[in-house]
This record gives C-alpha cells, structure tokens and sequence, in this order.
C-alpha cells in the first residue's frame, strides 16, 4: 500500500487553501500591501517532550516557485527528488538533527508546500516511486515506520504568508503544538493538549465501545504509537464498515420530508442551496429551484475520508456543499439543525452514533480545536496558526503526559 505526495486531495480554510497529499497549498489569496514574505523564514523546534530519544526532523514539499517535490535542509535550501522507481527506489537521507531534550533548534523553512516530519529515536524511512514520494502510510502492517514513534506538521509558506497547522486527519500521535509570531511581535499558537490530554485521550478511546480502542497501535515494548483515523481504521477492519450506517439512514429519512439548507460561505449568507432526498439521492437546488448537484447514501469511508460519496472538488458548488456535508455528519449535526454548517461547538458529537475519534481529540485539546477530519476547518474549528508577514514558525514537542 503506497501514498504518494498528492494522492489524497482535500480542501481546507473553504476557499482559502487546498491540501495536496495532506500539504496546505494557500489560493486565491491577494498579496499583501506590506513587506514581502522572505524567501524563508526561521522555525524553531522546541523538544519539551520530556523523551531522551534523539529527534530527526525533516522538511518535506513541493516548491511553489517550481512546483518540484523535494526537501529543504536546515538552511532553507531546496533539493528536488532524484527520480524514482518501481520497486520504490531509497530516497536521499533528508533527516536533520533536532533537538536535545530541553533545548531548542532553529531551522529555516521556505516557500513551500508541504510537511515538517519528526521522529522519535529512530530516522524515518522515505521511497521514491515513478508517481514522487512515497509517504509513511501505518495502517499498512508492512510500513518500514509502522514501529516508529513519529508525527508531522502541515505548512505552506508563499508570498501571502504562512499558515501552519497541527493535524490528527490521518493520526493521533507524537503530541506538540505549532505557533507563529507576526509582525507586530504577538505570538498566535495552536494544537496544545490539555494538562493529561495525551494519556487521556488513549484512555478514553479504550473505553469506547463499537471498536474504537481498535485504532491503536502499540509497539512490541509497549509502547503507544498513536491511534489510527476512523478512515483507516474502516479500511483496516478494525472499524466496522457499518459504524455510521444507522445515522446515515436516519438523516435520509428527516430529508426526505423535509429540506436541509446549507450557506457553504460565511460572507456570502445570500448563497444557498436546498437539499431533499429522493429516491434514495440527495438532491440540491439553487435558488432558482435548478439541481446543482447530487449525493448518494453515503458509507463511513466517504464519511470519515471526506471522499467518494462526499468528494469535494476544488469548485463553487459541490466542493462547499460536501465540506458542509462532511462537517455535519462527522459531527452528527445534521438532525439537530437543518441550517448547515453549524457552527456552534457545543451541540457536536452529541449523538451515539458519531467520529468519536474526533470527539476525543477536541475535548482534549487546550483551545478545543483540531484537524480531526479532513474538513474540521467548516465552522472554523480547525489548529490553524497564519499571519500575512510572520516573522517566526514554532513547532514545540510537547510532553508525553
């Protein structure tokens, strides 16, 4: 099972950004009138993790000058992927040394797209396929990382400026959150656990039934690797594929007598569209009473990937209406409100059949918010840190607690 760099396509920030191979690439954004963003800008690394393993850390993207994929050294300095093979092909070793428990590491980051690997007392094993990059994908069994102790960070730096995020869209693992100074010197930082929130959210997936504490992982010594996304786990078997059908059926019932109104776009409230099932198919029409796009029954992988039944391309219509779609049923929103998206945390999850895995995460995290699923920005809920001219990223290893 291999995952190259732009397999997996998902839109993030609802027009702002596009998330090729998981790497927010930011369009459509108008240049700043300040200072242009330098070439690349300094990150600091901060191993508060509390671990004596040594931390290798990589910078891993595609240039948007270019649009090559390669890496970046500590330096900033790019270097494009020699070409691969199949069978995949070594890739050159891109690690670089991170910090000492206790200490600090500046890198430098350029304009890129792409991902800050890091892990924990072991390097990380990369290949090249004919199709790019090939990814750490754990859920196969085979992976040379399944037994590796690591997580990664999403970024895009361009000349509009930086937006970072933690994410958890295809794993919870290895704990830290990521910041970022701007300009004026304040600090806006994001993807911090609350005190115990590590453990706590082990403990609380071992303690859901249906399969959930299926998601974990652990390592021969038993060490906790990380917990799998539902996606994964249904894909794995060890989620049942049934695990969101009686939900599922239960909102094609309420829409099939009555309308689901989604306003995809926060600053467009007159933009709408009428969803009704019929026929089993869930339809929406504009305003005019035209059908501008159609959905069949959705099952949990199309559910918890964001994908499939629920694809959202990088479009006006569909891509908005299935971000909605895909909120809300991650969520479990969409038979307590028939105005869609909902925005108001409180009332998610709530139903027995729901992401629990997303559920967890949110409740364990300091500031509530996560990238849980792929489409976890809808409503803004999103570990999203931007800045149009920062001055500094953060990525800080947070203890293991």
């Amino acid at each position: 099972m291999l995952r190259t760099l732009g397999r997996r396509v998902r839109a993030v920030a609802l027009g702002i950004a596009t998330v090729l191979g998981g790497s927010l690439l930011a369009t459509g954004v108008p240049a700043p009138a300040h200072a242009a963003v330098p070439d690349t800008i300094p990150l600091r690394i901060t191993n508060n993790s509390g671990r004596g393993e040594p931390v290798y850390v990589y910078n891993l993207g595609t240039q948007l000058s270019t649009g090559r994929q390669g890496w970046a050294d500590a330096s900033g300095a790019f270097h494009p992927w020699p070409a691969g093979g199949n069978p995949p092909t070594p890739a050159p070793d891109a690690a670089i040394p991170g910090p000492a428990p206790g200490q600090s590491a500046t890198i430098r980051i350029p304009k890129f797209s792409g991902r800050i690997y890091f892990s924990y007392g072991q390097k990380l094993v990369f290949k090249l396929t004919t199709g790019g990059l090939v990814q750490p994908a754990v859920q196969n069994p085979a992976d040379p990382n399944r037994n590796i102790l690591f997580n990664w960070s999403e970024y895009t730096l361009n000349d509009s400026g930086l937006w970072l995020n933690s994410t958890q869209v295809d794993m919870f693992s290895a704990p830290y959150a990521v910041g970022v100074q701007r300009a004026d010197g304040t600090t806006a930082t994001t993807g911090r656990l609350k005190p115990g929130g590590y453990n706590g959210f082990f403990t609380a997936l071992r303690g859901q039934p249906g399969g959930w504490a299926n998601l974990i992982q652990t390592r021969g010594d038993g060490t906790v690797l990380r917990a799998l996304s539902p996606l994964y786990g249904v894909e794995t078997g060890a989620l049942p594929a049934s695990v969101m059908d009686d939900y599922v059926n239960r909102v094609w019932q309420k829409y099939s007598t009555s309308t689901l109104t989604v306003t995809p776009f926060a600053d467009q409230p007159g933009t709408k569209y009428y969803g009704r099932v019929s026929g089993d198919v869930l339809h929406f029409t504009n305003s005019a009473g035209a059908v501008v796009t159609s959905f069949q029954k959705p099952d949990a992988s199309s559910i918890f990937g964001c994908h499939r039944r629920l694809d959202a391309p990088n479009d006006q219509v569909r891509g908005p209406i299935s971000r909605t779609l895909c909120a809300g049923f991650n969520r479990s929103t969409l038979l307590t409100n028939p105005n869609q998206p909902d925005s108001g945390a409180s009332g998610f999850y709530q139903d027995t059949v729901t992401n629990h895995y997303a559920r967890k995460i949110h409740a364990q995290m300091a500031d509530g918010k996560a990238y849980a699923f792929a489409f976890d920005d809808v409503g803004h809920h999103e570990s999203l840190v931007h800045d149009g001219n920062p001055r500094q990223a953060y990525l800080t290893l947070d203890p293991f607690s």
